[in-house]
């Protein structure tokens, strides 16, 4: 049974980002395991609070990923 746990911090992803990363994760999961193991993957989110997630010792708030992801475009 796979398990997969997707670690955010909360409010970076919205309801219908987050049900993408479901489905999309399920499929590749689905892609490598086969179509027999889609009733028993599991995918969930996990939500952290902003400043409760760091990278390279400075901590991480939701506007500070959006303002990385805005970055990269």
């Amino acid at each position: 049974m796979p398990l997969v746990t997707i670690d955010v911090i909360k409010n970076v992803f919205t309801p219908e980002q987050k049900e993408q990363l479901i489905e999309k994760v399920t499929e590749a999961m689905i892609a490598v395991e086969g179509e027999a193991m889609r009733p028993v993957t599991w995918v969930r989110i996990k939500e952290f609070e902003g400043g409760d997630w760091a990278i390279g010792g400075k901590r991480l708030s939701a506007s500070d990923v959006q303002a990385m992801s805005a970055d990269a475009a």
